[in-house]
């Protein structure tokens, strides 16, 4: 394997852009379905945001699901957005944890 300019890790710098970015992409996605599940199926604020969490996170409880064709288009995209955003940011915050781990241990 070549280990040339094009072939390096990102800076620390570009990753924490990088992770400060995709933590703001999980927040407007979560802002995003809560509204949107607000306004179109008539739930309470708590409600719409708790099955955008289960529902982006694919836990699927099942105790309240989209009633109307429009919910359940958006929840189409919706899940298929989310865990694309989810599993990028999850995997983000899993590279990062080595550096962590090194820092706390540098500095015990």
């Amino acid at each position: 394997m070549v280990d040339g300019p094009e072939h390096r890790e990102p800076g620390p710098r570009l990753r924490d852009h990088t992770f400060k970015l995709l933590g703001l992409a999980v927040a407007l996605m979560l802002v995003t379905g809560t509204i949107v599940y607000h306004y179109l199926e008539q739930w309470s604020w708590v409600d719409s945001f708790y099955f955008s969490a289960i529902a982006v996170t694919t836990v699927g409880f099942g105790d309240i699901a989209p009633s109307r064709d429009a919910s359940k288009l958006f929840t189409v995209g919706y899940v298929f957005f989310g865990i694309a955003v989810i599993t990028t940011y999850v995997n983000e915050r899993f590279r990062r944890l080595p550096g962590r781990v090194a820092r706390r241990r540098r500095s015990e």
